[in-house]
Order: C-alpha cells, then sequence, then structure tokens
C-alpha cells in the first residue's frame, strides 16, 4: 500500500506559521487598541469628574487662583486627550489592517486545505482502483489455475 503524500504539504505549512504570526500579531495590535482606548476612557472620565468638582466648588464658592489652576489642568487634560484620540485611531487602524491580513491568511490556509481534502480523495479513489485491480487479476489467476487442474 502506497502513503498519501500531498505535494504542497510545505507549502500548506508555511501559509499556517504566517497564519498564526498573522494571528498573533493582530492579538497583540486589538491588546494595544484596547490599552490605549482605556487610557482614553480613563482621561475622559477624570475630565468629567474635575469639571463636577470645579463646578461644585464655583457653587460654595473659590478664589480666582483656584479657579485658574483647574482651568490650566483641564487645558492640559484636554490636550492630553486630543493626543491620546489620535494615538486610538492609528491603534484602530493597525488593528484593522492586522484584521485583514489575518483574514487573508485563514483563505489561503484554507484553499490549501480543500485541495488537499480533494487531492487526497483522488488518491483514495485511485488506490481504490489500483486495489480492485489487483484483486481482479488475483481472482482470475485462481479461477486459471482451477481450470488447468
Amino acid at each position: 500500500m502506497v502513503s498519501y503524500v500531498y505535494r504542497f504539504e510545505k507549502v500548506l505549512t508555511i501559509r499556517e506559521q504566517e497564519k498564526n504570526e498573522t494571528e498573533m500579531a493582530y492579538k497583540e495590535s486589538v491588546r494595544s487598541f484596547e490599552e490605549i482606548a482605556t487610557r482614553l476612557y480613563e482621561l475622559l472620565k477624570k475630565k468629567e469628574d474635575l469639571i463636577a468638582f470645579q463646578q461644585e466648588r464655583l457653587t460654595i464658592g473659590s478664589s480666582i487662583d483656584e479657579i485658574h489652576h483647574y482651568s490650566r489642568f483641564i487645558d492640559s487634560l484636554e490636550k492630553t486627550i486630543a493626543d491620546v484620540q489620535q494615538k486610538v485611531i492609528q491603534a484602530r487602524a493597525k488593528m484593522n489592517w492586522h484584521e485583514e491580513k489575518l483574514l487573508e491568511k485563514n483563505l489561503e490556509v484554507r484553499k490549501f486545505e480543500k485541495m488537499r481534502e480533494k487531492d487526497l480523495k483522488l488518491f483514495q479513489q485511485e488506490q481504490d482502483r489500483i486495489e480492485s485491480l489487483f484483486l481482479d487479476e488475483i481472482s482470475l489467476q485462481t479461477y486459471n489455475k482451477r481450470e488447468i487442474r
């Protein structure tokens, strides 16, 4: 009996490795995006809390220096928020790019797996045909031996 060897096995193995590497890069980009997005959320929450605190301080009365201090702090926070928003946009774009690459790699691997399935089926059919011919030959020889006696 002949064992089956897929002619593109090495190519499939390489494609699977590429897919795994791409998947790891995608997961890392998702982690990075989530980290940056969480930082943005925390900054926005901090700004919201600070504005609420400042409003509360205004109702009970605060000094001009205190108002200026909070105002400068909020301005600084807004600049940081704008910077982090840009980083979120970049991280999202990177994550989407890695996701597209992962989909492409999955598709490539799937194509090679489908080709292997079809090739294996053809191989098995050919093996069945050869086995059938072999059995026919044996039965013919057995029949001829009986006839000769």
